[in-house]
């Protein structure tokens, strides 16, 4: 089973895995997720995405948010993030599908995908580290070298947010994907030529290339609460130094949060994040795509 989903993932640039979350950790992974986001909509916690703005820099302008980032924060003390981040199943699943070993594993990103509550919110077609405006060429270059990572969203309630098209993290787009892809906030995301809506049932995970072509459209009056991370396989040096550092991780430099970490494994893990870090020029880095 294991080898038809990493084929399915390799060929299509997405998989779905159910079982990830083992039951005991559900119910305390989802009354920690109440607790951030009521934290996040009462304006007590910073670290958020923001509607209006679909990607890093977020900024403040809106008081209504479609995410919480960095739900590892040790000022949250919500441990059960850090405990699933790094748990055996989840590792066994990215290892699989990446083709390392958990010691190659480099510790990333957790952040959480929910619903805002004034008015619905919408992503544009994009891959995470390419901009629209890239050529053929350059599309096809960046593509060729990401594969040193992956990310998930695991469901805790009903989700049919994101879209994608299936096989594109492999092949630059068609001048009408280009087309559709050039900025504009999609009517339907059924349009995209290729695209399908991934339904996620609670408790099950997709794994994807976050340079698949995909958008997402969040409704305002179904619950969300998605967890959202990515992982990387530190073989693949600073390649994705840019995709990760722009949402802004000092805070991990602090021994506080080391020190959170549940296994030695999950700190080895961060020290590879960490060596990413040092060596990277973070004033040069920028973003990797603009609102």
């Amino acid at each position: 089973m294991i080898s038809d989903l990493k084929t399915h993932y390799d060929e299509q640039g997405y998989v779905i895995v159910p079982g990830l979350i083992e039951t005991k950790d559900f119910d305390e992974l989802e009354k920690a997720c109440n607790r951030i986001i009521a934290r996040t909509r009462e304006g007590l916690w910073p670290h958020r995405r923001t509607v209006g703005k679909q990607f890093p820099p977020y900024g403040d302008n809106d008081p209504d948010s479609w995410g919480v980032q960095h739900v590892m924060h040790p000022q949250l003390g919500e441990s059960i993030f850090a405990k699933w981040y790094t748990s055996p199943k989840l590792l066994a699943a990215a290892t699989s599908l990446l083709g390392c070993g958990v010691e190659d594993l480099q510790m990333e990103l957790f952040n959480l995908l929910i619903n805002p509550v004034s008015h619905d919110f919408a992503l544009r077609w994009h891959r995470d580290d390419i901009p629209e405006s890239a050529t053929e060429k350059e599309e096809q270059e960046a593509l060729n070298i990401w594969h040193y990572g992956i990310q998930w969203n695991t469901a805790l309630y009903p989700d049919s947010c994101l879209y994608v098209v299936p096989g594109s993290h492999k092949i630059p787009r068609t001048p009408e994907q280009r087309r559709l892809s050039s900025g504009q906030i999609p009517e339907q995301p059924l349009d995209m030529p290729g695209a399908i809506q991934v339904s996620l049932k609670p408790g099950e995970t997709v794994f994807y290339n976050s340079n698949i072509l995909h958008c997402a459209a969040y409704s305002s009056k179904e619950r969300r609460a998605t967890l959202h991370a990515c992982i990387g396989d530190a073989n693949g040096g600073s390649t994705r130094a840019r995709n990760v550092l722009q949402h802004g991780l000092d805070w991990m430099k602090g021994p506080e949060f080391r020190d959170s970490l549940p296994t030695e494994d999950a700190k080895v893990m961060f020290e590879k994040l960490l060596a990413m870090y040092n060596t990277t020029d973070r004033d040069r880095i920028g973003f990797s795509l603009q609102n």
